[in-house]
């Protein structure tokens, strides 16, 4: 019966079923974000979230159930179960499902309710277990990771070095706008990114000539990771479609 129902979580019905179900639960959250839809059919949503949460509790109980027949975990089944309950996909199942429980549980303000409501949204991540194109993506950014580390920790650097300077700078003429190296660090992320909000820039020449030359570094440190990521995307996507057949001689086994 497990061996059945292992078979059954993988089966191409039951991941279409699953892959609809998220993404009519991201449908209803978006619907219940607007008042007049919310109070026509607010019985509605909170029937289909029961629904949904049940069919996701059962599937989850049955993935750490029937996880010893996973080949990726190794071990015995208790020790399989545990490598499941930690594992990423797991987590995110145990988190899709844990805040509707929880208000049962404890007695919370209505204001954490609320926050609790919004982590049904993590049930979009519930697709990496069904979908290739987020696979793809995840095994690009494990690959990259290390070069997007590097360009994270300098891009950290120079928002420290930036918002520094630009609090000794711009600290005399706007006290209140650049009032600590916090409040200039804001500044800071806004130019390097090349958005410029224009809730707070410098009005003096020097915060004025430093503002630019940050812009500016920040075109070509903001490009870095694009690239690292698009390149890999590319590479990464020619290999999936690149097909090599090789025949082989059968008299001395040249591939041609």
């Amino acid at each position: 019966m497990k061996k059945q129902v292992y078979k059954l979580l993988h089966s191409k019905f039951f991941i279409k079923l699953i892959y609809a179900l998220i993404v009519l639960n991201v449908i209803s959250l978006i619907l219940e974000s607007y008042k007049e839809i919310n109070a026509a059919y607010k019985g509605f949503f909170h029937y289909f979230e029961i629904i949904s949460v049940t069919i996701f509790t059962i599937e989850y109980l049955a993935r750490l159930w029937t996880s010893d027949f996973n080949k990726s975990y190794t071990g015995k089944p208790f020790k399989k179960r545990i490598q499941f309950f930690f594992s990423t996909l797991g987590l995110v199942d145990l988190i899709a499902i844990v805040p509707f429980y929880l208000p049962f549980l404890f007695v919370f303000d209505l204001r954490v309710v609320r926050i609790l409501r919004l982590f049904r949204l993590l049930r979009v991540f519930k697709l990496g277990r069904y979908s290739k194109s987020l696979k793809t993506i995840t095994s690009i950014l494990k690959e990259t990771k290390s070069e997007l580390t590097i360009t994270l920790f300098v891009t950290f650097i120079l928002l420290v070095l930036s918002s520094t300077l630009m609090f000794y700078i711009e600290h005399d003429a706007q006290p209140e706008k650049f009032a600590s190296i916090g409040h200039s660090f804001w500044w800071a992320i806004a130019t390097l990114t090349t958005v410029g909000y224009g809730d707070v820039y410098p009005i003096t020449a020097m915060g004025k000539f430093l503002s630019a030359i940050i812009a500016l570094i920040g075109i070509g440190f903001i490009a870095l990771p694009t690239g690292i990521i698009s390149s890999a995307f590319i590479e990464k996507i020619q290999k999936q479609k690149k097909v090599i057949k090789a025949c082989k001689c059968p008299n001395c086994g040249t591939e041609f």
